[in-house]
């Protein structure tokens, strides 16, 4: 039976050289943060260790106090601070490693979880994020949960055993929500280029952002579609209601729909507690090259920030400024590649700061880190079109990528 604890309590558990593990996404246990809070003197010399997700997760845990540290292997912008304070330590790591760092390395002296309250058999669930959590719990020596009375969970989440839960905080309040991001024209446009080489009975993965709900909403005419993701938002929830995602194909996990998140309203959260079909799992799964390469027709579609004439991708960095991380792209990519008949593909638009900068360059700066390899992708696609790289030479790369660029680059690429 947990303990109830008090911010009083958590300072005395607090001390300095800790690790203390803190699920990201939707799954951050908001509640404890004021509880943090209260007790932000004992953060003193304790680390906290996040895969935060950009504009859902805003709190800089290292902001407790001038001697906390955060370890993250994903950036965001309101961690920015922490960074040029030295306060932040960014660990360039790949989705599926990531599930092994936090659940292989040093143990972690104290995990925050949230979870729903426990059902009649003693088990809590947890709640929209679970990627790391099987990971982060057989890895801590202590778990504080807070138990949020307004937390309906996901009929596919997991559970933990409410009784393991070594303390316990009450709270009501609700999940953090993310709307779909608006769609533009370029955006459309870009989507349109990658349905088309989506078939029926494809198994798909997309990302975050506008592209990514944008190639969704262009799946309609699709039919038997599969889904293995690393999310699912409203977009995706659209194609499950209207029956063109229903996994009838899929060569493993027939008729299940297998993500590791869910981000969107409430109205996704709440269709998700009737879903058993969608079944929430560990990057270890989701992100596993060895499962992801026994799904046929399994197509990836990300995004990125900027791709060079030979394919190379950058995803996480601008001027030499990290303002993100690898995620799980890699991972997927790597998959798409060996899965029979798999496909893995880059959408972006051809330009950004409003036309003024080509997104496919000649050659990266020298600060710039490599996303993904060359050999990575089979397929880029902007709003001008779709250049199939796989099986090209250097040179037919170069020409099949000026070719989708924005046509005041062509000349100077």
């Amino acid at each position: 039976m947990p303990r109830h604890l008090t911010a009083a309590d958590l300072a005395k558990i607090l001390r300095p050289g800790m690790r203390v593990a803190v699920p990201g996404g939707a799954g951050e246990p908001t509640g404890l943060i004021q509880v943090l809070r209260e007790a932000s003197e004992a953060a003193a010399g304790v680390t906290f260790y996040q895969f935060p997700l950009p504009v859902l997760n805003q709190f800089d845990y290292s902001s407790l106090h001038s001697d906390a540290r955060m370890c993250v292997p994903f950036m965001a912008s309101h961690l920015r601070e922490a960074e040029q304070a030295g306060r932040l330590d960014f660990m360039p790591m790949q989705m599926r490693t990531v599930f092994d760092y936090f659940g292989q390395g040093q143990a972690f002296d104290l995990l925050l979880l949230q979870v729903a309250p426990p059902d009649p058999s003693r088990l809590s669930r947890h709640g929209f994020g679970v990627e790391y959590m099987d990971a982060m719990i057989a890895n801590s020596k202590c778990i504080l949960a807070e138990v949020n009375s307004e937390l309906v969970p996901p009929a596919g989440a997991p559970a933990i055993a409410f009784d393991s839960i070594d303390f316990a905080i009450h709270t009501a309040h609700p999940i953090i929500e993310m709307p779909l991001p608006g769609v533009d024209d370029i955006s459309l446009a870009v989507a349109r280029h990658v349905a088309s080489l989506i078939p029926d009975g494809a198994c798909i993965q997309t990302g975050i952002g506008t592209i990514p709900a944008a190639v969704l909403s262009d799946l309609s005419d699709k039919n038997d579609l599969g889904l293995h993701s690393g999310l699912i938002d409203d977009a995706g929830m659209a194609l499950i209601e209207q029956g063109n995602v229903n996994g009838s194909r899929k060569s493993i996990d027939r008729d299940m729909h297998i993500v590791g998140m869910a981000i969107g309203t409430r109205a996704l959260y709440e269709w998700l507690s009737v879903r058993p079909d969608v079944q929430f799992r560990g990057a270890d799964y989701t992100h596993d090259v060895r499962v992801i390469s026994q799904i046929e027709r399994f197509v990836s579609v990300n995004s990125a920030i900027e791709v060079d004439l030979t394919g190379q991708v950058n995803a996480e960095s601008v001027a030499g400024r990290q303002i993100s991380g690898t995620g799980g792209s890699v991972d997927f990519m790597r998959g798409a590649m060996l899965a029979p008949g798999g496909r893995s593909i880059v959408a972006i638009g051809s330009t950004a700061r409003r036309g003024t900068l080509s997104r496919i360059v000649s050659r990266f700066d020298e600060r710039t880190p490599l996303t993904a390899l060359r050999t990575d992708i089979d397929t880029v696609v902007t709003e001008h079109g779709i250049a199939e790289l796989k099986g090209q030479s250097l040179e037919a790369r170069r020409e099949r990528l000026i070719a989708i660029a924005h046509p005041e680059f062509r000349d100077s690429l």
